[in-house]
């Protein structure tokens, strides 16, 4: 398999997925605007299914990146911050479409997404979970306040992606950052 090639063909589908969204993804339409075939795309990944999670995975936060050099309050509080931004206005803006759009679609269809959709918000909530503890929170405290972050944080930026109200959405995500960050 060449997999310069499907990487190239990765980046095109991950790009007309957030121009198109993923709720009625078909191989066929996709295949013939990025220029290649269904049965190309199948070669190179499979099926639909794993299509979609890879390009998930390709254009998701990578909270490891962000998260695993947290040593202290104030690099969680920047590392949140930076996870706002990247999802707001930096190299995420896009990608988080996709991301709003699997959750609906594992809300309403569970069987075809939603074990993709657990898998994707543990990628984000355990690496955050991961500084919590670091800075000396329970563990089970510790993912509590994890998925506020995130949880928060997604809220906030489809609230800002659907009213457009950048300086509320900001300054709610200021707020939920410094209550994620309180005292135990």
């Amino acid at each position: 398999m060449n997999t310069e090639k499907r990487a190239e063909l990765l980046g095109q589908v991950v790009e007309y997925v957030q121009r198109h969204g993923l709720a009625h993804l078909s191989l066929t339409p996709l295949a013939e605007e990025i220029g290649t075939t269904k049965r190309m795309l199948l070669y190179y990944f499979g099926s639909r299914e794993n299509l979609i999670a890879r390009a998930l995975a390709a254009s998701r936060p990578d909270a490891h990146a962000l998260f695993d050099p947290v040593e202290d309050v104030e690099a969680l509080r920047r590392s949140a911050r930076a996870l706002w931004k990247a999802i707001t206005v930096g190299e995420q803006a896009g990608p988080i479409r996709m991301l709003l759009q699997l959750l609906s679609l594992a809300a309403t269809d569970a069987e075809q997404y939603g074990e993709l959709a657990r898998e994707t918000v543990a990628f984000m909530v355990d690496p955050i979970a991961d500084a919590y503890v670091r800075l000396g929170h329970p563990r089970p405290a510790a993912r509590e306040r994890a998925t506020l972050l995130v949880s928060g944080l997604r809220g906030l930026c489809q609230d800002r992606l659907v009213t457009g109200d950048v300086p509320r959405t900001d300054a709610a995500a200021r707020r939920l950052i410094e209550a994620a960050l309180s005292p135990v």
